[in-house]
Parts: C-alpha cells; sequence; structure tokens
C-alpha cells in the first residue's frame, strides 16, 4: 500500500463515519464566488457610532476604509433585523457595490455608484459583512469584513 491508498482509505473512512455537514460545504462553495484576488484591500480605519438616526431612533454608525488611491465611508442605520447601508466612493468612481454575507448569494444585494460616488443598499442582514467595489475600469476595491 502507497500513501495515496492510505490517504484514500482514510478519506474514505472520514466520509462514512463523520461527513461534513451540507452547511459548511454550502459555505465553502459560496466562500470561493467571494473571492476577488486581484481586488485592492481596504482596511477599517475608523468606527464610530454616531447620534440617533433620524424618525426610527436607532444609532447609525460610520465606518471608513482605506486603502491606495481610495476611501469607501459608509453609515449604517438599523431596520430591524436589517441595516440601512449609505456610502460614498472617493474620489468617486463609476462602480457597481455588491455585498457578502453569508446568507445572501453573490450579486444577491447590489447597488451602482451615482456621479458623486454615493450609493445606498437597503435591507442588508446583520451578521458578517464585506463589500466589493467593482469599478467600471475593472479595477476591484474590497473592504475588510466588519459586523453589522
Amino acid at each position: 500500500m502507497n500513501d495515496e491508498e492510505l490517504m484514500a482509505g482514510i478519506r474514505e473512512t472520514f466520509e462514512v463515519l463523520d461527513p461534513v455537514p451540507p452547511a459548511v460545504l454550502a459555505a465553502a462553495r459560496a466562500s470561493i464566488a467571494w473571492r476577488a484576488p486581484s481586488a485592492r484591500l481596504a482596511e477599517l480605519a475608523q468606527d464610530q457610532d454616531g447620534q440617533p438616526a433620524g424618525v426610527r431612533g436607532g444609532r447609525t454608525r460610520t465606518l471608513t476604509f482605506t486603502c491606495p488611491a481610495a476611501t469607501v465611508e459608509i453609515e449604517v442605520s438599523p431596520d430591524g433585523r436589517y441595516r440601512e447601508v449609505h456610502g460614498r466612493l472617493d474620489p468617486a468612481a463609476p462602480a457597481l457595490v455588491e455585498v457578502r454575507h453569508r446568507d445572501l448569494p453573490p450579486g444577491g444585494a447590489t447597488a451602482r455608484t451615482d456621479p458623486a460616488g454615493m450609493f445606498w443598499l437597503p435591507r442588508v442582514p446583520s451578521g458578517l459583512v464585506s463589500l466589493i467595489l467593482r469599478l467600471d475600469d475593472g479595477t476591484s476595491i474590497v473592504t475588510s469584513w466588519i459586523r453589522l
């Protein structure tokens, strides 16, 4: 018996005795779709709670992500079990903004930036979230993961 045969036998044993749960497999497959290897990473530079937000009475949260040559600022307001996200890309550029979240399929929550670089994402699920901004020039910016 060689090493490959031994490893195949061990793999088969684990598949029978302790299979990977379907939810774990689904999350692993979804994570591959989240990859953006050539994207610039915008790291969280500032995170602050703000004043009560308008009529809903919740508190806003302002986050700033920075990467070389770009800044992404977002303001997050609670909306029940969801979050409402208003954001701005600086410098302004045409882009598709996509929310990455375990409960959303790729492309499940998107918005376009306006000429001033502003965007709005209603009904973003709470939990771990990252934004990917796909600029029309073919480049991408991805924010670090944060808990909303």
